[in-house]
């Protein structure tokens, strides 16, 4: 575990992201669901950095109701939809298909970006990115 997270760190430091000294891991199931909630309030962008800044820098369990409910409200999301939201697991489905498409796509690790058949695994920069994308 040691090796990923010094791996971890040292790809957050290069793209000047903050990382912690996380050393438990969590599930991210309901900030999945959460997180599709939030993209079709066009704030899923701004969700999605609050859980990253929350697990990898805080070390926070992202897979606890309160945890999820603190960064609904930090996201300026309604609190009351979003505990609506997490009772009824509104969007397990949704979580699910993505997975099923990712499993059928080959995805092993997060992020993995697509463009055409070709593929780019973890953190990567503006260029390579670029690079895909043009070669797509």
């Amino acid at each position: 575990m040691n090796k990923i997270m010094n791996d971890l760190k040292t790809t957050a430091a290069k793209f000047g992201l903050d990382f912690g000294n996380r050393t438990m891991t969590y599930n991210s199931r309901l900030a999945q669901e959460v997180g599709l909630w939030a993209q079709t309030k066009g704030l899923g962008h701004k969700f999605h950095m609050k859980v990253f800044k929350a697990y990898f820098v805080q070390g926070l369990n992202i897979g606890l109701k309160d945890v999820l409910i603190d960064l609904i409200e930090s996201t300026g999301l309604d609190i009351v939809k979003g505990r609506q939201i997490i009772e009824t697991r509104k969007f397990s489905d949704a979580v699910d298909s993505d997975w099923e498409l990712s499993i059928h796509r080959g995805v092993t690790a997060v992020p993995t970006f697509f463009s055409g058949n070709d593929r780019l695994v973890g953190a990567q920069s503006y260029d390579a990115l670029k690079k895909l994308i043009l070669k797509g």
